[in-house]
């Protein structure tokens, strides 16, 4: 079983959390109540809806790994999953991706349909700031 695999088996115990047919159309999803959370697109990617206010706000510690890819203006990441580390790093960030729709929710933070997977540029490091 793949990590992906198994993080969507693991996230789909999780009360707040249900499957769900993805607004992309493409793999499979999780959504809260609120917003479709998680894409699995493949076995190693996932996009995760985490707001643009948290993705400001952890910005730095996102791009300082690998695993994760961010796009300019969305608020979805994209991680790829290639270790267990990467597992464990989902797991926290969907706890923080349900925690921010939760607790923070901003008028007009209102996600645009298409998540990563749609976007041709990932740009996987650097500030989402600098050109």
């Amino acid at each position: 079983m793949t990590l992906a695999a198994q993080a969507l088996t693991q996230l789909a115990t999780w009360p707040d959390l249900a499957e769900a047919e993805p607004s992309c159309g493409i793999g499979q999803a999780l959504r809260s109540a609120q917003v479709e959370i998680a894409h699995f697109h493949s076995d190693n990617d996932v996009d995760l809806h985490l707001t643009a206010r948290a993705i400001r706000r952890f910005e730095e510690h996102l791009v300082a790994t690998a695993t994760v890819r961010l796009v300019p203006g969305s608020q979805w990441a994209t991680l790829r999953l290639d270790v267990t580390a990467d597992f464990h790093l989902l797991m926290t960030l969907v706890s923080l991706a349900l925690q921010a729709h939760q607790a923070w929710p901003v008028p007009g933070d209102v996600p645009r349909a298409e998540c990563n997977d749609h976007h041709s540029a990932v740009h996987p490091r650097g500030h989402l700031s600098e050109g």
